[in-house]
């Protein structure tokens, strides 16, 4: 007799799309530029006017979202 193999429910996997979730923000001055967050000096690379960063990374996200060059495309 075969094994039937046990698909995880969408509550199962809810935590590993959350963790993935990305925010985009657009440049509104530079469509290419490098920048350093100020605690952790980690580099954000804009390229063609936008950046993502992951949505659980609350030091990048608290960063663009405090400077007004940047703006939140999708939440």
């Amino acid at each position: 007799m075969a094994k039937t193999i046990e698909k995880p429910g969408a509550a199962e996997q809810a935590p590993i799309e959350a963790a993935q979730e990305r925010l985009t923000f657009r440049d509104l001055i530079y469509r290419s530029r490098t920048l350093i967050t100020p605690d952790t000096k980690r580099e954000l690379a804009v390229s063609k006017a936008l950046v993502e960063v992951p949505a659980a990374d609350a030091e990048a996200v608290a960063f663009l979202k405090a400077n007004k060059e940047f703006e939140l495309l999708k939440e």
